[in-house]
C-alpha cells in the first residue's frame, strides 16, 4: 500500500524569513510521510540573516525562496502553521482546507536596528521556532492534526452533497469527492484557480454574488440553477451558499453545498409530477416539454420568438429564459410594442436627447440601453410599423442605434426575446412584416399551447390562482363550477381564467365558489347550453383527445371515474370515447 504523503506548510509574515526556519527544522526530523513547505503572505523571499542563523544551528537550509500564498498552484495542504498574525487569516483559505495552527514567534527586527541587534533577534526567534517544531513533532501534535484532517476529509468525501469553497477572488481552495462526481471536474485541476475560468460560467451559472458588479448576500442563499459538466452534460442542481467569516467577523470567502436534482426532475416530469417551473404553472405534457427546453435556450444568446394566443403567458416564458440563464443578474426589460404609437415606441426603445421633441426636457435612456447586458422582451412584435421594423433590424444586426434626436451611436449587448399572437407567415405574405426581420427574430421559435389544448391544467391553474388571491381564506370550487371551467373554450386563456377567479372571489360570500359566482360571460354560456351539452354528444367528445385522455388516466392511476372528472365529462362519455378510440383495453 502506497504511503500517503502529507503536506505541511509554514507561513511567515510578509516574507518567508520565519517560515524557512520552521520548514528547515521540520525537514530535519526525517519524516518520510511529511513534506514541509514554507511561504510568505506577499513574498517568498528570505533574509540572508535567516540563512546565517540556520547554518549556526547546523541545519541544512533550502537553496531557494519560498512560496507566495497567491501563487500556490495546485498544491493541497493538510496542515498549515501561521507564524505571524498577518498569516492567520490567509492560512484559513489555503488549498485543501488544511488544519490550522497558529504560533506566536515574535516580531522580526526592524531595519533601524544595527546589524548585531538584528542577528541576535533572528537567533532568538530561530530558537523559539526550533522549540515549537520539536514539540509539534515529538509530542504527537502533528499526528493529531493529520488524523483530524483525515477524519474531516473522510466525512466530507462520503456525503452525497458537493462542497466547494473559494475566497473573495473566486480562488477555489476546497472541492470534495461528490463535487467531482456531480461536475466531472477533478479537484487537482481546480485548486487555487478562479472558478469562472476553470468552470465555464461557474457553478453558479453566471448568477452568483461574486460575478462582476454583484453585491455579497447578507444571509445564506438557496437556489436552483443549471450547470454544464466537464463533458458538456447539463445538470440541475440545488445550491446553498453561505459566507465564511474570520475571527474578526470579516467576510473572507464562500462555502457552497449543492446536490444533483437532474434525475429527480427528469423522473418527476416523466411521471407528470412537475406542476410548475420558473413561475409557470402546468403539468400537461406540452408544458413539461417547454420546461425541458427553457434551460437549454436560456444559456444561448440567440433571439427567441414566442408564439401564442393572448393570455397564454408569453411574458412568463420570456422572463424564465432570462432568469434561468447567465444574464439573470442584469435587467429583464419588457415592452408591449402593440400598446404604444410609433413615435412614442421609438423613444421608448432607443431613448431620446433633450429637445428632440416637445416634452423632451432631458436626455432619456431607452429600453435597449436599460437592458444592456440583460434581456429585452418585445411583446406583440407583429404590431410594429414597417419603419420601426427597419430600425429594429439594425439593432439586431449591429447591436447599435441612435437616440431620437441624437447623433451619437449607442452600442449595447442585449438578448432579444419577442412574442406575437399573430400569424407572421401571413403578415409576411401580405407585405406587413419584413422577412429579414422575421428570420432575425425567429432563430429559435417557441410555441405556447392555448389553455383549451391543455385542459388537465385547468384545475391546477384555478386552484393556484384561488390560493394566491383568496388572502388565506379556505375556499374551494363546487364540482359544477369546476366542471364548467373544464369544458369552457377559454378564448382569453390563462389570463381569462385568472380574471374569472378574481371575479368569483368578489361575489363569493361563503367558502365555496358556485356557478352563480362566475362572470356574466360564463352564465351566458351556461344559459345558451354552450357548457351543458348532452352526455355523449359530439360536442363533448370533441374536447377529448388521445393525449389528454391518456394523461388523465395515467394521473388517476387507471381510475376511469376519476379520469372522467379530471376531463370534465361523464363516465359514460369517457367510456364511449375509449371504445371508439380502441383504448378501452389498452
Amino acid at each position: 500500500m502506497t504511503q500517503k504523503i502529507n503536506h505541511l506548510v509554514f507561513v511567515g509574515g510578509r516574507d518567508a524569513s520565519c517560515s524557512v526556519m520552521a520548514a528547515a527544522f521540520a525537514r530535519a526530523k526525517g519524516r518520510n510521510d511529511v513534506v514541509a513547505h514554507f511561504a510568505g503572505v506577499d513574498s517568498g523571499s528570505v533574509s540572508p540573516l535567516a540563512w546565517r542563523v540556520l547554518s549556526e544551528f547546523q541545519i541544512a537550509s533550502p537553496e531557494h525562496d519560498g512560496l507566495i500564498l497567491s501563487q500556490l498552484g495546485k498544491r493541497a495542504f493538510d496542515v498549515a502553521v501561521s507564524l505571524n498574525k498577518e498569516a492567520e487569516t490567509p492560512c484559513a483559505l489555503l488549498s485543501g482546507n488544511p488544519q490550522q495552527v497558529h504560533w506566536s514567534v515574535g516580531a522580526l527586527p526592524g531595519a533601524r536596528q544595527d546589524a548585531n541587534q538584528q542577528l541576535m533577534n533572528y537567533r532568538t526567534i530561530c530558537g523559539t521556532i526550533k522549540h515549537l517544531v520539536d514539540d509539534f513533532f515529538d509530542q504527537g501534535y502533528l499526528d493529531a492534526f493529520l488524523q483530524s484532517k483525515r477524519a474531516a476529509d473522510l466525512v466530507l468525501d462520503h456525503i452525497s452533497e458537493g462542497v466547494i469553497a473559494h475566497d473573495l477572488k473566486r480562488r477555489i481552495f476546497y472541492f470534495n469527492t461528490a463535487a467531482e462526481t456531480i461536475t466531472g471536474y477533478k479537484r487537482e485541476d481546480l485548486l487555487n484557480q478562479d472558478c469562472h475560468i476553470v468552470i465555464p460560467g461557474g457553478l453558479c451559472g453566471g448568477q452568483c454574488s461574486f460575478c462582476e458588479g454583484s453585491e455579497l448576500p447578507k444571509t445564506s442563499v438557496t437556489k436552483e440553477t443549471e450547470i454544464v459538466t466537464v463533458g458538456g452534460e447539463r445538470r440541475r442542481i440545488a445550491m446553498n451558499v453561505n459566507l465564511m467569516k474570520d475571527q474578526k467577523g470579516e467576510t473572507i470567502g464562500v462555502l457552497a453545498c449543492f446536490r444533483d436534482l437532474t434525475r429527480e426532475v427528469q423522473l418527476a416530469r416523466r411521471l407528470g409530477d412537475v406542476q410548475s417551473f420558473a413561475g409557470i404553472v402546468g403539468s400537461d405534457s406540452q408544458m413539461l416539454a417547454l420546461y425541458d427546453l427553457i434551460p437549454e435556450l436560456a444559456e444561448s444568446t440567440a433571439p427567441v420568438l414566442i408564439h401564442g394566443e393572448s393570455g397564454t403567458g408569453k411574458e412568463l416564458v420570456a422572463a424564465a429564459l432570462h432568469s434561468e440563464g447567465p444574464r439573470a443578474d442584469k435587467m429583464f426589460v419588457p415592452v408591449n410594442c402593440g400598446a404604444l404609437p410609433e413615435g412614442l415606441l421609438e423613444s421608448e426603445l432607443f431613448g431620446h436627447v433633450k429637445g428632440s421633441f416637445t416634452g423632451a426636457i432631458r436626455d432619456k435612456k431607452g429600453r435597449f440601453e436599460l437592458a444592456d447586458g440583460g434581456t429585452i422582451f418585445l411583446d406583440e412584435i407583429g404590431d410594429i410599423s414597417p419603419a420601426m421594423q427597419v430600425k429594429l433590424l439594425r439593432v439586431l444586426q449591429e447591436g447599435c442605434f441612435e437616440r431620437v434626436g441624437g447623433e451619437k451611436t449607442v452600442k449595447v449587448n442585449v438578448r432579444v426575446v419577442s412574442a406575437t399572437h399573430r400569424d407572421l407567415a401571413k403578415e409576411m405574405a401580405s407585405g406587413r412584416f419584413r422577412e429579414d426581420l422575421f428570420y432575425r427574430l425567429s432563430v429559435v421559435p417557441l410555441v405556447i399551447p392555448p389553455l383549451r389544448d391543455r385542459r388537465t391544467d385547468i384545475p391546477l391553474l384555478a386552484n393556484h390562482f384561488l390560493k394566491r388571491l383568496a388572502g388565506g381564506k379556505d375556499i374551494i370550487f363546487s364540482p359544477e363550477a369546476m366542471d364548467f371551467m373544464l369544458t369552457y373554450q377559454w378564448p382569453g386563456n390563462v389570463r381569462e381564467l385568472q380574471n374569472w377567479i378574481q371575479f368569483a372571489l368578489i361575489k363569493c360570500k361563503a367558502n365555496i365558489i358556485l356557478l352563480d359566482h362566475l362572470p356574466p360571460i360564463a352564465l351566458k354560456a351556461i344559459t345558451s347550453h354552450q357548457a351543458e351539452p348532452e352526455p355523449g354528444s359530439s360536442k363533448v367528445r370533441s374536447h377529448l383527445t388521445l393525449t389528454s385522455v391518456r394523461e388523465a388516466i395515467d394521473k388517476t392511476g387507471g381510475n376511469k371515474v376519476e379520469a372522467a372528472k379530471v376531463l370534465g365529462v361523464s363516465r359514460a362519455t369517457l367510456y364511449r370515447f375509449l371504445e371508439e378510440s380502441k383504448l378501452l383495453d389498452s
